[in-house]
């Protein structure tokens, strides 16, 4: 019973965030629905729970710190979907969507692994883990403003959206969250670090888009979605500090108010503020 409600919990929060992000994306296009629905969610119940098993506070905020890192890869990940359907060929349709899925995953994977390995060996050196996490969340924030600076149209979707295709995003987001933290329960810790980070709500997104409404919806959302996802970064860096001092539920409360405002809203002011001065007067 354990194994299902640990599995289920985690499963079913992905399936309703990528729910809402790909609903965001549509109704307000890449620009407002990429960096709204990026803020954090899934992270404040997994906080509070590595917070409630961690054998210590030393602990806690090495794991809190190495999240940015992870974050890092999908952005990351995230980046490729503008890239590779340039390179990867096919009809533009179904054929490229596959290929860049199945291109991403090889590269998202390779990445992974070389950082968990990297992060392993540091934390074994003494190597201190806080400057890294701050250093990773730097480096999303550039990567994600440069990825908006060249970012293409942010359309909202012109297509209706059913119930059966929101459900089935749920539902695949789930599966593969579901998925990723049964290997974390039963693989090793390399597998598991590995799982920790998987982009499941990206991959749902990506590919619900696309599928859905088109590549150029999908195309307008992975700029703001690479500024957005800085804000879970920002978010367990403040919950390191956080729950140790105010507990579990004050300590979220106040390290999410805290992301969104050093993150979310300057990106959301940013990106409303460049779509003004490029709009044809």
């Amino acid at each position: 019973m354990s194994l299902v409600l640990g599995l289920g919990a985690p499963a079913l929060a992905a399936g309703l965030v990528a729910v809402l992000v790909t609903v965001a994306i549509e109704r307000w296009g890449g620009r407002v629905g990429g960096v709204l629905g990026t803020m954090p969610s899934t992270i404040v119940p997994a906080a509070v729970g590595i917070w409630s098993q961690s054998a210590s506070v030393d602990d806690f905020i090495a794991a809190m710190a190495v999240t940015p890192v992870g974050m890092w890869v999908d952005v990351m990940f995230l980046w490729s979907w503008r890239v590779l359907p340039g390179w990867v060929g096919g009809d533009g349709g179904t054929t490229t969507l596959v290929r860049v899925l199945v291109s991403s995953i090889a590269l998202w994977s390779a990445a992974a692994l070389s950082v968990v390995m990297l992060l392993g060996w540091a934390r074994a050196s003494g190597v201190p883990l806080p400057p890294i996490g701050i250093a990773a969340l730097l480096l999303s924030v550039v990567f994600g403003v440069i990825a908006c600076r060249s970012n293409p149209p942010t359309p909202g979707g012109s297509r209706p959206v059913r119930g059966r295709t929101l459900v089935a995003r749920g539902t695949l987001a789930g599966l593969a969250i579901g998925v990723s933290v049964l290997f974390a329960r039963v693989g090793g810790p390399l597998l598991a670090g590995v799982a920790a980070v998987f982009p499941a709500i990206f991959i749902t997104t990506m590919v619900s888009l696309w599928w859905s409404q088109g590549r150029a919806v999908q195309a307008g959302a992975v700029g703001p979605m690479m500024l957005g996802a800085s804000s879970v970064s920002a978010y367990a860096l403040f919950a390191g500090v956080l729950l140790p001092m105010l507990g579990g539920v004050t300590g979220s409360v106040v390290a999410w108010l805290a992301a969104l405002v050093v993150v979310t809203l300057p990106s959301w002011a940013w990106l409303s503020a460049r779509a003004r001065r490029q709009r044809p007067s």
